[in-house]
């Protein structure tokens, strides 16, 4: 072989095995967080699995280039914080909330944060300046809490005409939930409904809220969600049921659990938004200049079941606008 070919094989291996090593190079794995005051949510079930389908449909799948870390305080808000500091620990990049104690916790790490439901008006709780512009870490799905009272105190009057006083439950140390019942109070008065307020703040006290309601029995009860009254929402669809009153709820699975009614956004389309803004947020882009959406679909879901057993009808005028009807 002449010297010459012999350089230009050295020449032609010394210029392959840079872009050998260079193909061999690991790809970047993204890491998202998830913080909520209930239990971690999975990834391979509800908000978790929708979060981790919206990302593979943008170009972040699981087990590739997305890494997923789950932390939930179980009820225990005053641990929210320490949670959040491990997901800061693990290095996330973006992390997800559920409520407004772990958008709170989330937003004071300086994590980008990504709030996808349960954290009431994040302009008046201080989460964000506005929500055209965050200005912050923060950014995420809103709703409008005053609409969504008047919509739900409307389908309870339809279900029950005489209705006059309904019984609000929510979580009296939960910012954001304080906020939503304050717009669900204003939308009642409005509608000439007065009002039973029933702040609780620990499991023992719905026992308080149940005995409030003996001594002064409204004619129906609307419960604000957090992890608090979720965890204790058994206890409340077992009142319910046995005083047969008419009670409306503001997530779908509360209906499908045993509820008699629900009507709030659909979670599909907010954790899959939520996964859009995440990606974005991958690319390189901040929450600072991610203008919060709010959703576009809401569902109202009414349990047959439970009507019935409660010995109620519901009218057929209002069943035809449920979304689902559980029989």
């Amino acid at each position: 072989m002449r010297r010459r070919d012999v350089l230009k094989m050295l020449a032609g291996a010394t210029i392959a095995a840079p872009s050998r090593a260079a193909a061999q190079t690991p790809a970047k794995i993204y890491r998202l967080g998830t913080l909520t005051v209930g239990p971690p949510i999975p990834s391979t079930a509800g908000p978790g699995a929708m979060l981790v389908a919206g990302l593979a449909q943008r170009g972040f799948t699981l087990g590739q280039n997305l890494a997923y870390e789950a932390r939930g305080a179980a009820g225990n808000v005053s641990q929210t914080p320490n949670l959040m500091q491990e997901l800061k620990a693990a290095n996330v990049d973006v992390v997800v909330t559920v409520s407004y104690p772990a958008a709170a916790a989330a937003k004071a790490s300086g994590v980008a944060t990504v709030i996808a439901s349960g954290s009431g008006d994040p302009v008046k709780t201080g989460l964000v300046a506005s929500l055209a512009r965050p200005g912050g870490n923060v950014t995420g799905i809103s709703d409008d809490a005053a609409a969504l009272s008047t919509k739900r105190l409307g389908y309870l009057k339809e279900l029950s005409p005489q209705l006059r006083k309904v019984a609000m439950l929510w979580n009296k140390d939960d910012l954001g939930m304080s906020q939503r019942y304050d717009a669900s109070a204003q939308a009642a008065q409005e509608l000439g409904i007065t009002v039973l307020p029933l702040g609780v703040r620990e499991p023992d006290d719905f026992n308080e809220a149940f005995t409030a309601m003996d001594n002064n029995p409204p004619d129906a009860i609307l419960m604000v969600t957090d992890s608090l009254t979720l965890l204790n929402r058994k206890r409340v669809f077992d009142y319910a049921a046995a005083h047969r009153l008419p009670a409306i709820y503001e997530q779908d699975f509360m209906a499908r659990d045993g509820g008699l009614m629900s009507y709030g956004a659909d979670p599909k389309e907010s954790f899959d938004r939520a996964a859009a803004l995440a990606a974005q947020i991958f690319h390189g882009a901040k929450p600072a200049d991610l203008p919060f959406e709010l959703p576009t679909r809401y569902l109202l879901v009414i349990n047959l079941k439970t009507a019935k057993a409660m010995n109620l009808a519901v009218p057929n005028t209002l069943a035809a606008l449920a979304d689902e009807v559980i029989e």
